[in-house]
This record gives C-alpha cells, structure tokens and sequence, in this order.
C-alpha cells in the first residue's frame, strides 16, 4: 500500500498540472489598458487585483508545462510590476523607486523583492534574468515583459495564456517593431536600422537574439513584411543607430480638454 502511495505521489509530482487561471488579471487588463497605457489607481483599488497577486502565491510553477509556465512567469512579471508602482505611489518613472542619491546607494526598482510566485518572494530581477531568460531561452520576451516605461513595448491588453501563447508573442513583436517608429524602424535608401537599445544596449539581451547586430537583423526581419526592409535586415548589411528609451511612466493620464471648448 505504502509502494502505490509513493508511486501515485511520484507520478502526479510528474504530471504537468492544469493551468492556472489569469481570468481575473485578463478582466482587469482588457478594463484599465489602453494603447499600452496603465489606469494604475484602477488597479489599486481592484480587489481581484489584490486576489490574483495571491493566487500566484500559491501556484508552483514547476508543476506546469513548459508554455503555461512561461505564460505564468511573464504575467507575473508585469503584474507585480504594477504593484511596484502602486506599492510606491510612483507617478512619473520606475526609476525613481528606491533610487540611489550621491553617497547613498539604494538597490533600485527591480531588486525589491515583493513578487511572491509559489510561495517563494522573488525580486523582478530574479524573474527576467534567473528564470525566464535562463530556463526558456525565448528571445521574444522581450516584446511581452514591460518595465512600466513608454520606451518599453505595450503592455498587452489581455494576459498571457500558454495555449495562444506562440501567437501573443509574435503579435508583441510585430507591434514593438512595426507600430512605434520611434523606438524601431527601417530606413531602406540610408541603410540604417534604428533600434530600441533593448536589442543592442541594455544588459546582455544582444545574445538572446544571436549576439550581434547583423544576428539581431536577420531576427527581426521575420516580423516585417516581404520588401525592402526585410531584405535589408536579412542582409546584414546595415547600420544600427540606438533610439532613445523613454523612462516615463507608461501611466494614462486623465483627459483635460482645453479651456472653452
């Protein structure tokens, strides 16, 4: 009897589990998102909000298959990403948030460690670089894990779920690539690609897209449509010029409509 016991506890502990339910985060994305902008007061007063931060709390993520784990991991992350904010009352950067001041050094937004995912408290930090970049090796969540910034890509109107999860991340890409001239685009006669400095600056994110500029060309060539631009990049005969990264807080501000109108 003792045998079967264990041999039944080793076996669920080996079945991927159901997953998880983002219905609440998805409710509350479709209702306070827009354009990639954050009503953050909507989600601080959300106690669904409040209720799906718990349940990620109680969610082991080993227990999941490798694309609903993912999908877990990136929701997370942009989750508790708008509970920094709120934990702060930070209106105009993430940067501001536990910010070194001359001799005083703080240890910055993304070492905080207030993201608590199975039971255990991880800081953002320790979720992009020790668990998704490291154990999933998906160039693409780059395009899904915003920072609260306008430079970043938008923050999706609807949560990551690990059946579409393929799909979401190829629509990121094509919109952080297609739609906002300002961080990518693609100057043909010139032969030069602009690019957010999210593919060729920040940290070491150059090698998840193969570790040089040309690599990251032939990359994101996939994302744009048969022509010019796309045979630029494949070519790799190209220059890279860095956009500008805009730290201001991706936040939706109240309308004020002009005097007399």
């Amino acid at each position: 009897m003792l045998t079967a016991a264990l041999f039944a506890a080793a076996l669920s502990l080996a079945t991927p589990q159901p997953a998880p339910s983002h219905s609440p985060f998805d409710a509350l994305l479709k209702a306070h998102v827009r354009g990639g902008l954050v009503d953050y007061d909507a989600f601080g007063r959300a106690p669904e909000f409040k209720a799906y931060l718990a349940s990620l709390a109680k969610t082991d993520p080993a227990s999941l298959n490798k694309a609903d784990a993912l999908a877990l991991w990136i929701n997370a992350y942009n989750a508790y990403t708008i509970q920094l904010i709120n934990a702060h009352n930070e209106r105009e950067s993430i940067r501001n948030i536990n910010k070194s001041f001359g001799v005083v050094k703080a240890y910055g937004p993304w070492k905080e460690k207030l993201a608590v995912v199975g039971g255990r408290a991880y800081s953002l930090d320790e979720i992009e670089q020790d668990i998704i970049r490291k154990r999933f090796a998906e160039p693409r969540i780059h395009f899904a894990l915003v920072c609260a910034a306008m430079g970043c890509p938008p923050l999706r109107s609807e949560a990551y779920a690990g059946a579409t999860l393929d799909a979401q991340l190829d629509d990121q890409a094509r919109q952080f690539l297609l739609q906002s001239p300002t961080k990518n685009r693609v100057d043909v006669s010139a032969r030069v690609a602009y690019l957010s400095p999210i593919f060729v600056e920040f940290r070491d994110y150059i090698k998840d897209f193969g570790g040089s500029q040309a690599t990251v060309g032939r990359y994101i060539a996939r994302y744009f449509p048969a022509g010019a631009e796309r045979d630029l990049l494949n070519s790799g005969r190209f220059t890279v010029r860095v956009t500008e990264y805009n730290w201001s807080l991706n936040i939706m501000r109240a309308y004020t409509s002009p005097r007399g109108s």
